[in-house]
């Protein structure tokens, strides 16, 4: 797959007058830190990665403390605490207080050990079940309301949806199309990218153009909603990486958490279930928007469901 991607003008955006978002909760911190870990400096990750493992000892620490554990310097640690969604040092100290608190009573499980070739069945059950509790818990915490919101106002009354996904992507964007196409909306999902950039020209202003991609720089991506979004579609990117390329074409930004990747489970699995978290809240956002279309047009969908599988056709 090309990784090369081509910065393009983008068209004039108004100016939105939104709130400052809120720092990560606590319990966010260590998938806040998964998530923007790639996109650091040698310097920054080793600040982030510290504080993520032990936040009891960091929280004790001095932004000069932490500056000394981690061999970097107290500029550093500020960047990362700004990268990392504080407005300081001392915003991410009570951030990691508050972690410390959550560890200590069981709140806030510790990081579950990597699944292993020998591990039994019995073993892999419960060390994925743990890895999804927690990306769940992650994905749900870090989650802009405000972005989700708009995206779910946008899908309801968007005159045409096209959502656009590659590989494990791919089945992400058909449950999201096959969902809204359930409750009455024109939604269409496309893995091939070629017919989504075919697709994407005829978007135009009322239209909602989604791009799903963990990576944030998968170009057959991309591609398509750069061509929505030059043709005046409203776009929404569902990433795990919000600095990623992806992002410079979207109008709403949802990211995504994942649980550490390993040898046995690649980045593919476990981002697809933050991505279904993801899906299914717009899905019953937009429901919710739409109940009086919405609930006779899902109706007739499982009566049309139930009437192909009755036995008299059989």
């Amino acid at each position: 797959m090309k990784e090369n991607f081509v910065r393009r003008p983008l068209r004039p955006r108004p100016v939105a007058v939104a709130p400052r978002p809120a720092p990560p909760e606590p319990g966010a911190l260590a998938a806040k830190v998964r998530t923007m870990a790639p996109s650091m400096t040698r310097s920054m990750q080793r600040v982030a990665e510290t504080v993520a493992a032990d936040p009891a000892g960091c929280a004790a620490l001095t932004v000069t403390g932490l500056a000394e554990r981690t061999g970097t310097s107290e500029a550093t640690v500020v960047r990362t605490a700004r990268l990392l969604g504080y407005p300081g040092y001392r915003d991410l100290r009570l951030a990691l207080a508050g972690l410390a608190a959550q560890q200590a009573s069981g709140a806030a499980p510790a990081v579950t050990a990597d699944i292993s070739v020998d591990d039994p069945l019995s073993e892999v059950v419960s060390k994925l079940a743990q890895d999804e509790r927690q990306t769940l818990t992650d994905t749900a915490g870090a989650l802009d309301l405000a972005q989700l919101e708009a995206t779910v106002s946008a899908l309801a009354s968007a005159r045409r949806i096209d959502v656009y996904g590659i590989g494990a992507s791919s089945l992400v964007a058909q449950d999201l199309a096959q969902k809204l196409l359930r409750i009455g909306l024109v939604a269409h999902a496309h893995s091939d990218p070629h017919l989504a950039v075919t697709n994407a020209v005829q978007l135009r202003t009322g239209d909602v153009a989604v791009a799903i991609t963990h990576s944030g720089r998968t170009v057959d991506v991309i591609e398509p909603l750069q061509a929505a979004f030059d043709h005046g579609a409203t776009t929404v990117a569902i990433t795990g990486r919000p600095d990623g390329e992806v992002t410079q074409y979207a109008d709403h930004v949802l990211t995504t958490s994942t649980a550490r990747e390993s040898e046995l489970r690649p980045a593919a699995m476990s981002s697809r279930t933050s991505q279904l978290l993801v899906i299914d809240c717009l899905f019953i956002g937009v429901a919710q928007r739409t109940y009086e279309s919405a609930a006779p047009a899902l109706h007739a969908s499982y009566e049309a469901l139930a009437h192909r599988h009755s036995p008299r056709l059989r």
